[in-house]
C-alpha cells in the first residue's frame, strides 16, 4: 500500500525553477525539441530579468529565471560535469542533480530514437535493476525503471524515464549514511535472523 501524508495534503511539483544563460535558446530546446508548452512569461520588473514557465505534464511546470547579471555556470559543482556512464556525475551539497521527466514505459524506446533524431547527445538506454552493477543493457523482470540522459543548452542534466515496476516494502532495504558516510543502522532496516539462519531485511519501527 503507498504511503501518505498525514501532515500536508501534496499534489506533486507545482514547478521546478532553474536559471539559464539565453531564454531565447532555452524556447528554443524546450518548446521547439522536447515539444513543452511555453505556458507563462514574465519580464522581471525593473530590468531585473525574465521568468518564462513550460508544461512538462500533470499540471507540472519547469520554469526558467534569465539575470543579466548571474554567475557563469560550474560544471561538477552546481551540475554534474558529465552524464551517467560517461564520467563524474557528481554535483555539490545544495545543488540540483538532474530532472527526470516520466514518460510512458511503452513509448520509451520509440523517444529515444526521438532524441536522436532531433540531434540531442544521448546516452545509452539505462536498465536499472537490483544487480551488483544497478544497470543493465537489456530488459528483464528485475528491471524497475528506465533511463535515458542528455544535456540542455545550459547544462543542466534531464533524463527520460519509465517506471516498470510497482514498488513494495522489500525495496526500502538500506540504512541512510551520515556526512561522514557512516551508516545509522536502524534507522530505516533492522536485519532480524529468520528460523532459518538468512537475514531477512524489515523495515525499523
Amino acid at each position: 500500500m503507498p504511503a501518505s501524508n498525514t501532515e500536508f495534503e501534496f499534489k506533486g511539483v507545482n514547478h521546478l525553477a532553474l536559471v539559464c544563460k539565453d531564454m531565447a535558446r532555452t524556447v528554443e530546446f524546450y518548446r521547439d525539441v522536447l515539444g513543452m508548452p511555453l505556458v507563462k512569461t514574465i519580464d522581471l520588473p525593473g530590468g531585473r530579468g525574465q521568468h518564462f514557465f513550460f508544461d512538462m505534464g500533470n499540471g507540472d511546470s519547469l520554469a526558467f529565471f534569465w539575470f543579466p547579471q548571474a554567475a557563469v555556470a560550474h560544471p561538477g559543482i552546481s551540475a554534474p560535469a558529465a552524464l551517467p556512464s560517461q564520467g563524474d556525475f557528481t554535483s555539490a551539497h545544495g545543488s540540483m542533480n538532474h530532472i527526470a521527466f516520466n514518460v510512458p514505459a511503452e513509448k520509451f524506446d520509440e523517444y529515444y530514437e526521438r532524441l536522436k533524431s532531433k540531434g540531442v547527445a544521448v546516452t545509452q538506454i539505462m536498465n536499472h535493476d537490483n544487480s551488483p552493477n544497478q544497470v543493465s543493457d537489456h530488459m528483464h523482470d528485475d528491471v524497475f525503471v528506465r533511463s535515458v540522459y542528455f544535456f540542455d543548452p545550459d547544462g543542466v542534466c534531464l533524463e527520460f524515464a519509465a517506471w516498470t515496476k510497482t514498488f513494495s516494502d522489500a525495496d526500502v532495504a538500506h540504512d541512510p549514511v551520515t556526512a561522514d558516510g557512516t551508516k545509522r543502522e536502524g534507522m530505516i532496516v533492522q536485519r532480524a535472523l529468520a528460523e532459518n539462519d538468512v537475514a531477512e531485511m524489515v523495515p525499523a519501527e
